[in-house]
């Protein structure tokens, strides 16, 4: 497994961001097609299949981490938002853990993704 960072900046707040990369409704806005939440498993729907992903860690208006349920050891992914003191530029920084061969796809994956968050959130 090799771990990969994108960094993206959009026009928004960390509050607002948060809430995209947090709850089941703001995900389902961008990242898949529905999300249910029980406790800390979060159940992502993309037309007929499902994932399972633990919520690891959660600081609000900071980061959330997941891990899915399914898949190998390692196999987590999480959001990091982090604002410049002096821009105020928001930065949201993807971390996500892929096979060696993999790399690319993922990247260009997260990369299409984002570009639907920064649409719904007009960034």
């Amino acid at each position: 497994m090799k771990e990969i960072r994108l960094e993206f900046f959009l026009k928004t707040s960390p509050a607002v961001l948060f809430s995209r990369v947090s709850t089941p409704s703001g995900l389902a806005e961008w990242f898949s097609d529905n999300v249910k939440v029980d406790g800390k498993i979060f159940t992502f729907i993309w037309g007929d299949s499902e994932q399972q992903a633990e919520v690891l860690t959660m600081v609000p208006n900071d980061s959330i981490s997941f891990r899915w349920l399914d898949m190998e050891p390692g196999s987590e992914f999480g959001f990091n938002i982090i604002q410049d003191e002096l821009t105020g530029d928001v930065a949201l920084i993807v971390i996500d853990n892929t096979s060696d061969d993999d790399v690319e796809d993922t990247r260009n994956l997260w990369t299409s993704q984002v570009a639907k968050l920064k649409q719904m959130i007009g960034s």
